[in-house]
């Protein structure tokens, strides 16, 4: 958690104070590193990830972010205690920051609904992370090993009809009823983007009024 205490006017990049007490320092959050659409204002308090610590001649400086994958991690370990005591797992996560996650869950255990887990009584639970990211949107997804699955399971909330794995093994086709079409591409590609980032398939996607 830090608190910012000042803006520069001229890169837009903001001066934090993290961490209490003792152990309490400074920290750059970066304009590339904010949350686009974002408003920053003097003492106003919010969660950032650190990414790089960097000793130099005038100290010690710590480099914090708003946009990194890494923040929406730690925001689940903290309001998902399945994910912090490791009954349920993160295997992957595509962000977009500002507009659109897919994190995607698993649990070895078959008594437990990973996406349940992370959604929470009554959404609460990715309702305070959905919160704390200013309003965007996430998109929890089950991790399968099979590869069709996964794939399929990345394009919610796209309903799919087939996946087939190419030659190469790391791209596919992916076949989709006609009115679901638009929505498995999204508004400018970006949920099939974030499905192909989340799974590390390049993909396909047809629908099943297409010619072959």
């Amino acid at each position: 958690m830090g608190v910012v205490s000042r803006i520069d006017p001229r890169t837009g990049a903001a001066a934090m104070h993290i961490g209490q007490g003792a152990e309490a320092t400074e920290a750059l959050l970066a304009r590339s590193e904010q949350i686009p659409g974002e408003a920053l204002t003097e003492g106003k308090r919010m969660r950032v990830y650190v990414v790089e610590v960097r000793r130099s001649t005038r100290g010690v400086q710590v480099l914090v972010s708003r946009s990194h994958p890494g923040l929406v991690r730690r925001l689940f370990e903290l309001e998902v205690p399945e994910i912090f005591d490791g009954t349920v797992e993160i295997r992957g996560i595509a962000r977009e920051a500002g507009s659109r996650t897919k994190i995607a869950v698993y649990s070895s255990d078959p008594e437990i609904d990973p996406i349940g887990a992370c959604v929470g009584p009554r959404g609460a639970r990715v309702a305070e992370i959905i919160k704390e990211l200013g309003g965007e949107k996430l998109d929890i997804v089950e991790y399968s090993e099979t590869p069709e699955t996964y794939i399929s399971n990345a394009l919610a909330p796209a309903q799919v009809i087939s996946v087939t794995m190419l030659g190469d093994g790391k791209s596919c086709r992916v076949i989709v009823p006609e009115s679901q079409l638009s929505l498995a591409i999204g508004r400018e590609g970006q949920n099939a983007r974030l499905a192909a980032k989340l799974t590390g398939c390049k993909i396909d996607i047809k629908s099943d009024a297409s010619p072959d």
